[in-house]
Parts: C-alpha cells; sequence; structure tokens
C-alpha cells in the first residue's frame, strides 16, 4: 500500500503539473492545482485500492489518475472568449 500511495501522489503531481501548463489561464492559482492533483489522485488510489483489494498496483494507479483528473477537471473555468460568445451584450 505504501507503494500504491507514493506512486498515486507522483501520477497526481505530473497531472497537475501538466494541467497547469497547459490550461494556465482557466485554472485557478498554481499551489491549489497542485494541491489537487496529488490529494485527488491518492482519494482515487484509496478508492480504487478498497475496490480491487491488494495485488493490484497498476489497477489502482490508473484508478487514481482517472479521479485525480476528474478533480482537476473541475477546477477550470469557462474560457473568456466562450463567454462572450454565449453572452452577446
Amino acid at each position: 500500500m505504501l507503494w500504491e500511495a507514493l506512486g498515486s501522489v507522483l501520477v497526481g503531481l505530473a497531472l497537475a503539473w501538466g494541467a497547469d501548463r497547459r490550461l494556465t489561464d482557466r485554472l485557478p492559482g498554481r499551489r491549489v492545482v497542485l494541491l489537487t492533483g496529488p490529494l485527488g489522485a491518492l482519494f482515487g488510489a484509496w478508492v480504487t485500492h478498497a475496490a480491487l483489494g491488494p495485488g493490484h498496483l497498476a489497477g489502482t494507479l490508473i484508478g487514481a489518475a482517472l479521479i485525480g483528473t476528474v478533480l482537476l477537471s473541475l477546477l477550470l473555468r469557462p474560457s473568456t472568449r466562450a463567454l462572450r460568445r454565449a453572452f452577446p451584450l
């Protein structure tokens, strides 16, 4: 379980770093993003480990990546261009 937790935190950091690099204008502050990624992945690893049981390292890391990505996507704000097109003045 220790390796699953460490691996999921590293996966979450990689996801958060990638999201921060590509979507800087649509995400809140860097600190929030870099905290949400690892915590989301750690939560995902916990849920997946509880569902699959011990001995499924790859499955646990995949679950951690999926749930970490979902939590990071909840931080996204709409782009300002989309708001201007959707609500013309």
